[in-house]
């Protein structure tokens, strides 16, 4: 296939990536909104570079040079392909509730799932690791007894969405702990054979734990449930993450024995990008405040561009200059348009309804609530903001989605999709078709929802761990 020229792809972008043009009554207060967005706007060169950096980043991650990303080997060779068969548990561990579910699997299909939430109280999620996994392994017996499956051996699949190092398909190592945990004694070690020794320690279950994953693994697995082709994985929720199938003899990180893959899927971690300084030329003042207001300050640096955790916030933040220059709600700014983290990233998907079904209405509400006082002319600029943040995160994501296409020699790729920001906002995925069609010319590609990877991909991937354990040993 003929390699299309940057620079044409560069006056198509240009072209395509505008955004409909801001209307209101005063010329002075459009000049003032255009000079205040003129950098959230990208442009297509810039677009393309960030591109460029992105294969850059990948190509140095794969090959164990400095990099953003950490482009980490999960281990998994394979996708599932119709013969699991049998039980399988998932423990899905990410927040302060976490799940534990049963499947039953039968030619691959999905023919019973159990599901029971466990809540994890502040005296858990703080303090002595032991303590956590001791937890664990108890709602893991209570769960097992439920189902009346004490005697049975029963494989699990851990999903542990915390950065972490992995060693092989069941060795996790914790980096760190993120959003309300904080349990000093288990960084640096492996977060499975925690969970191991805490079951064995009870001893009143027959459950092995075959697997580590996160949630991004487990929507590409699941995605390939759903569509055989697929072979990206996308997280596009509170935070953001991407994960692909890369082929083995390009990945240098590989600590256990080969066994001949043929490919593996790597876990890109592209929260991070940028963090190293690569991607400040897109950074604006707006992204300088938002990442001082955050609470891991100069990190996951594409995240907060992105995310349904930092939309909202980036919004903000720019009505909240305009607030200052006069431009909007008379120069008035509310006490909650003051407080980080008021505007939500789910009313940003609200108000763009508005703009797709031509109204007001939501963008009005959402105003009231904050205690603003809004003529037309704010609601006109309230929602164009709210275009121009997520068109840019739509370019975002698309402009690396369509460096992963390119990567990979596959001639039709499904990309599993999964993410409240995904799920909710009524534009994204118009878009990033859009986009990547324009940045990955010739290559056939479709985004697919995929629901619940860190539950039922969890489960898929411990019945994958079982096949390949089987397979190992006969060899």
């Amino acid at each position: 296939m003929a390699t299309v020229p940057n620079d044409h792809i560069i006056r198509i972008l240009d072209s395509a990536i505008r955004v409909a043009p801001l209307q209101v009554e005063d010329n002075w207060r459009l000049q003032q909104v255009e000079a205040a967005l003129s950098l959230v706007h990208l442009s297509g060169e810039k677009v393309v570079k960030i591109g460029e950096v992105f294969r850059s980043e990948v190509e140095k991650g794969i090959h164990e040079q400095p990099s953003s990303l950490q482009m980490e080997n999960t281990y998994i060779p394979e996708l599932p392909d119709g013969t699991e068969e049998g039980l399988f548990l998932a423990l899905d561990l990410g927040g302060t509730n976490f799940r534990m579910i049963l499947l039953e699997l039968e030619h691959g299909k999905l023919i019973r799932e159990e599901v029971k939430h466990y809540h994890i109280g502040e005296d858990m999620r703080i303090g002595c690791g032991e303590k956590l996994f001791d937890y664990l392994a108890e709602c893991v017996s209570d769960f097992v007894k439920e189902q009346n499956l004490t005697g049975t051996t029963l494989p699990l699949g851990f999903t542990f969405s915390f950065p972490m190092i992995q060693k092989a398909l069941d060795i996790g190592i914790l980096v760190t702990w993120t959003k309300s945990f904080n349990c000093p004694s288990v960084v640096g070690r492996d977060a499975v054979q925690m969970l191991r020794e805490a079951i064995h320690r009870r001893g009143d279950t027959h459950v092995e734990v075959v697997a580590v994953l996160n949630d991004t693994t487990g929507t590409l697995v699941q995605g390939a449930v759903l569509d055989s082709r697929t072979a990206i994985g996308l997280i596009l929720g509170t935070g953001s993450n991407a994960c692909y199938l890369e082929r083995a003899d390009k990945v240098q990180h590989w600590e256990v024995q080969r066994h001949g893959e043929k490919q593996v899927i790597i876990d890109i971690e592209w929260g991070a990008f940028g963090d190293n300084g690569v991607l400040d030329f897109v950074k604006t003042d707006y992204d300088r405040q938002v990442d001082q207001n955050s609470l891991i300050k100069n990190s996951f640096t594409f995240e907060k561009y992105i995310s349904g955790k930092y939309m909202g916030e980036i919004v903000r933040v720019i009505l909240q200059k305009l607030v200052k220059d006069g431009v909007v709600f008379n120069g008035k700014a509310s006490e909650k348009l003051l407080t980080s983290g008021a505007f939500t990233t789910s009313f940003v998907s609200l108000i763009e309804q508005d703009t797709v079904d031509g109204v007001g209405n939501n963008t009005k509400d959402i105003l009231d609530k904050l205690g603003l006082t809004s003529d037309e002319d704010d609601i006109e600029i309230v929602k164009y903001i709210c275009e121009v943040v997520s068109n840019r995160a739509a370019l975002l994501v698309s402009v690396c989605l369509a460096v992963l296409l390119k990567r990979m020699d596959r001639a039709d790729v499904t990309i599993a999709v999964d993410g409240s920001l995904f799920k909710h906002h009524p534009r994204l995925k118009t878009w990033m078709n859009k986009y990547i069609k324009l940045l990955a010319p010739g290559k056939k590609f479709r985004l697919l929802l995929a629901e619940d990877g860190s539950g039922k991909g969890a489960g898929l991937v411990a019945a994958i761990a079982l096949k390949l354990q089987k397979r190992f040993q006969e060899t």
